[in-house]
């Protein structure tokens, strides 16, 4: 069962840019698709953005124009850049497979925007 291992996390001030890493714990080659979630304090873990193994990408409503997902060629780390940062982006954010699997979550990074 992959293991997702992120980083990248810190504070940033609203209006700034974070690029989260996720290294997985083998190649990746066979994933249909995978994907970064957050959850933010007191709410439900959400999706916040999807790449297929044909690199085909979906982001939410919230995050649409502003995060960008993508993946290295050897396909063992997913990316999320994220730009233009608001203060409901304050989250801890994971990446997992789509849909998820419950073994494979790891700690998360966390990301705080301060206003």
């Amino acid at each position: 069962q992959v293991q997702f291992v992120e980083s990248g996390g810190g504070l940033v001030q609203s209006g700034g840019s974070l690029r989260l890493s996720c290294a997985a714990s083998t190649i990746t080659s066979s994933i249909l698709a995978w994907a970064w979630y957050r959850q933010a304090p007191g709410k439900q873990r959400e999706l916040v953005a999807v790449i297929t193994s044909g690199g085909i990408t979906t982001y939410a409503d919230s995050v649409k124009g502003r995060f960008t997902i993508s993946r290295d060629n050897a396909k063992t780390t997913l990316y999320l850049e994220m730009n233009s940062l608001r203060s409901e982006d304050t989250a801890v954010y994971y990446c997992n497979l789509a849909p998820w699997t419950e073994g494979s979550w790891g700690q998360g990074t966390q990301v705080t925007v301060s206003s």
